[in-house]
């Protein structure tokens, strides 16, 4: 499903129900939604979010935003260190070689998963 608003979501499906359950990724409020058929899942996570935008302005709450483009990583030193060279290979920053890697098998999986559905 696509972003919305800097806002992702997962979906699963109830076989039992024949509904469609959503949550919005990334924050510790509980973003939820659901829908009936294929079609209605992009109308639904947009409402779910555009209502917690509402909610938080009616509030005076900052919305949780999803991700902030900064992670902290915690690797072995000999990890880390076949990292450095690896970056230095390739005249590269570390951060600059881990954001291209993580960024290549992100985007592997995002297309290991639109093969699989």
């Amino acid at each position: 499903m696509k972003s919305y608003k800097g806002y992702s979501a997962a979906v699963s499906f109830d076989e039992d129900a024949l509904l469609f359950h959503g949550e919005v990724l990334g924050v510790r409020d509980v973003i939820t939604f659901q829908a009936r058929t294929a079609e209605e899942l992009p109308k639904a996570f947009h409402q779910s979010v555009d209502d917690y935008l509402d909610w938080c302005a009616k509030d005076g709450v900052d919305p949780e935003k999803p991700f902030s483009g900064s992670l902290s990583l915690r690797a072995t030193p000999e990890l880390h260190r076949r990292m450095s060279d690896a970056a230095a290979r390739h005249a590269k920053s570390l951060n600059q070689w881990m954001v291209d890697a993580l960024a290549s098998k992100a985007d592997e999986e995002f297309n290991f998963a639109l093969k699989v559905v």
